[in-house]
């Protein structure tokens, strides 16, 4: 269904406040403009989102219209000069701008709405514009990262200088890591970036976040998967942060994402573009290799005060083919009465699940050598993952095993591949 045939049959238009059902749930919102056949809906809050057409039902108009439009595009002519980075849309506020007549917000995908509203961006490259998905970020999932990473290789292998992905924040860390996994020997810099805040606020991120990615692309040789987001709560500097050691740490501050245990790669100033490195780069000259296949059946969960431990018989009757155990301090996880937590590890185990211990401390790594019940743990045969996040060893195990044969695995998961583990804990990275 088109959009405008949407419209039609609902008998609501652009600036309408409408509700609807979406997949067993209720939605309000304002309607605003596309250009592409989704439904586009503005929260109060002043996010955005996007909806399958075909999933909306029993919409609703509950308020009266209001006007709202789109700003003038701006027509871009291709510079043969400027090299050619590729922005490919998987959702998120980094594609809507503000129409400062009207108040109303437009989610544009072309490349023609990002240099409206970031026009200083055409001056650096020329920009060819893919939309892949629209979706909030916690809607994503392991399937959405596979469709991410053949958009990433196809635009790779037209000879782009680099690729920009725009991003939700809430799960951006998780798809970085997804492809820092799937793609191996990147070429060329792949930098996803987010906004914390829309654009239609004043502190949005989005506009600097996407300007330091394109100045990082256009004036380094770097290869390899990071995220562009701000460095502090100012309008100073941009981190490149690795895809695998980042977490987002606030729910808020648009200097929310901050690599663990961990260094940036790089610093832009922002307001002289000046880049500088903090970590040294490797040559890499070896033919870039794409398995992006992940294993659907792995889990991740979080050990607490008075935890089932049949939680682990879920994972057992399910026939999981992995699982992290995000675990206390250096990786405890409870020992139960007559050692029945212990037990329920090993039967999971013992049925060939892999399982991953990390912890819950941001920064340090697990040791299965400190205590008589960390050892205990270990020899159920349970793998303590060193210093990797909890999301991004539940992306590695789960590529691991779409990948690789379970014994492949097992030995994997605690080799470093893409940075995901530091050789020592650092202590100057530790941030109070």
């Amino acid at each position: 269904m088109k959009i405008k045939e949407f419209y039609k049959k609902n008998k609501v238009r652009e600036g309408d406040k409408i509700q609807f059902d979406f997949k067993g749930q209720i939605v309000e919102g304002t309607i605003i403009p596309t250009s592409r056949n989704n439904l586009i809906i503005k929260f109060s809050s002043g996010y955005n989102a996007g909806f399958d057409l075909i999933q909306v039902k029993k919409v609703k108009k509950i308020g009266e219209s209001k006007k709202v439009g789109k700003t003038s595009k701006i027509e871009i002519k291709k510079k043969p000069n400027l090299p050619t980075i590729s922005l490919l849309h998987t959702g998120g506020t980094i594609a809507s701008r503000v129409d400062y007549k009207t108040g109303g917000v437009y989610a544009g995908f072309e490349a023609e709405d990002i240099a409206a509203m970031f026009p200083e961006i055409i001056q650096k490259a020329n920009f060819e514009s893919i939309l892949v998905s629209n979706m909030m970020s916690e809607d994503m999932t392991l399937k959405n990262y596979s469709l991410i990473v053949k958009a990433v290789e196809k635009e790779i292998k037209k000879g782009v200088k680099g690729i920009i992905i725009g991003h939700g924040t809430d799960t951006l860390g998780y798809s970085a890591a997804f492809l820092s996994f799937a793609v191996e020997n990147c070429p060329i810099p792949v930098i996803i970036v987010g906004s914390q805040r829309s654009s239609d606020r004043g502190s949005s991120d989005a506009g600097m976040n996407l300007i330091c990615a394109t100045e990082f692309i256009t004036k380094t040789n770097y290869k390899g998967i990071a995220i562009c987001m701000h460095n502090s709560i100012n309008d100073d500097y941009c981190a490149i942060l690795s895809g695998t050691k980042t977490r987002k740490m606030h729910t808020s501050r648009r200097d929310a994402f901050k690599t663990i245990n961990d260094s940036p790669i790089a610093l832009i100033n922002y307001n002289t573009k000046e880049i500088t490195w903090v970590k040294k780069q490797e040559k890499l000259e070896k033919k870039m290799i794409i398995k992006e296949k992940f294993e659907k059946k792995v889990g991740l969960i979080k050990t607490h005060p008075g935890i089932n431990e049949k939680i682990l018989d879920f994972y057992k009757k399910e026939k999981y083919k992995g699982l992290i155990i995000e675990g206390t301090g250096l990786g405890h996880t409870p020992i139960g009465e007559k050692e029945i937590f212990i037990k329920k590890i090993k039967n999971l185990v013992d049925s060939g699940c892999v399982i991953g211990i990390t912890s819950q401390c941001i920064n340090g790594r697990v040791n299965s050598n400190v205590y008589s019940n960390l050892r205990k743990v270990s020899n159920t045969g349970a793998i303590y993952c060193e210093d990797m996040l909890p999301e991004t060893a539940f992306i590695k195990l789960s590529w691991l095993l779409g990948n690789y044969s379970k014994e492949e695995t097992k030995k994997m998961l605690v080799k470093n591949l893409r940075g995901e583990i530091t050789s020592y804990t650092r202590i100057d990275v530790y941030d109070e």
